[in-house]
């Protein structure tokens, strides 16, 4: 069982950033890959990051060049770096871990970009 905690979200202005974190209870033995989404009200949840077990790292066009996804061992946490934020990014945020072949969410946390 692993559990996920967010932190790190908040208000913002455009053009600002943020540095969401997301931290995990044990290890990272047996994740095989690392997400972050994001959902708006109204809309589906969204991709925004993936690291792989290996480093590889995959955003969508919508965030890519501002945003970026990394982690740290030795304390069990992965980070998304915002920046340059826009208030369409405005969105609750959850980390996804991917461990044993299951599925692990965080409970979110709520971003928001003013203009």
């Amino acid at each position: 069982q692993v559990q996920l905690v967010e932190s790190g979200g908040g208000l913002v202005q455009a053009g600002g950033s943020l540095r969401l974190s997301c931290a995990a209870s044990g290890n990272f033995a047996g994740i095989n890959a690392m997400f972050w989404y994001r959902q708006a009200p109204g809309k589906q949840r969204e991709l925004v990051a993936v690291l792989s077990n290996v480093g590889v790292t995959n955003y969508p066009d919508s965030v890519k060049g501002r945003f970026t996804i990394s982690r740290d061992n030795a304390k069990n946490t992965v980070y998304l770096q915002m920046n340059n934020l826009k208030p369409e990014d405005t969105a609750t945020y959850y980390c996804k871990f991917i461990k044993y072949g299951s599925d692990y969410w965080g409970q979110g946390t709520q971003v928001t970009v003013s203009s």
